[in-house]
């Protein structure tokens, strides 16, 4: 760029279009959208899940703007390599020791978000219509969203940004409204089993300690 060896380290649409296929293959078969509110639910994480990865990999919009708006104050030699967006290295330093430290962490919750994700799933499609209160549904009633949210919490470690960053809540109140939409449901299937159910068991994050 105008002479200067600048690597720029975007432009990777195939890497987008295959970790956005990724994720949301494995989203979509845990979660298994199947009525319109669930639809419109897994539209909005879908596209978090686009904007993500469209700034890990396509065009840098956060840095772009950070850029603009800070001017030589943005702390990066070359904003525009692949580096200066883990935005922690960057404001904070730490280099390669952050860097791991970062992706450990970022790594760590979205494996375990997956993992309860999956075994919520199985617990529901092996319930045959029974009521499920045992695995990870003893300490939370929506482990299935709850693993969602561990996943994107760890992107959002891993590459925060703007955008990520002002959906993550939204999305949260989204699959809280499609929560309380199917709780009703299943009072009206189980009746009182279930509010009991409700009352002693947290609706995303589970208590740190259990009555006996």
């Amino acid at each position: 760029m105008h002479g200067e060896s600048i690597s720029y380290a975007y432009g990777f649409w195939f890497l987008v279009a295959v970790n956005v296929g990724l994720f949301a293959f494995f989203i979509m078969s845990f979660l298994a959208p199947l009525k319109k509110s669930e639809w419109r639910s897994m539209g909005a994480t879908l596209a978090f899940f686009v904007a993500l990865f469209t700034e890990m990999y396509g065009f840098p919009l956060t840095i772009y703007i950070l850029t603009g708006f800070l001017g030589s104050k943005y702390p990066a030699l070359n904003p525009f390599s692949h580096a200066s967006g883990h935005l922690w290295v960057t404001f904070f330093g730490g280099g390669a020791a952050m860097l791991t430290i970062i992706h450990l962490i970022s790594d760590g919750l979205v494996i375990i978000g997956f993992i309860v994700m999956w075994k919520g799933w199985k617990l529901i499609h092996g319930a045959k219509g029974e009521i499920v209160i045992e695995g990870p549904y003893a300490f939370i009633r929506h482990p299935q969203y709850s693993g969602l949210f561990l996943v994107m919490i760890g992107m959002l470690i891993q590459w925060p940004t703007i955008i990520t960053a002002l959906m993550f809540p939204v999305l949260i109140f989204v699959y809280y409204r499609l929560s309380k939409r199917e709780e009703g449901d299943m009072i009206n299937t189980f009746g009182d089993e279930y509010k009991k159910y409700m009352e002693r068991t947290p609706m995303f994050v589970p208590k740190l300690a259990r009555k006996s």
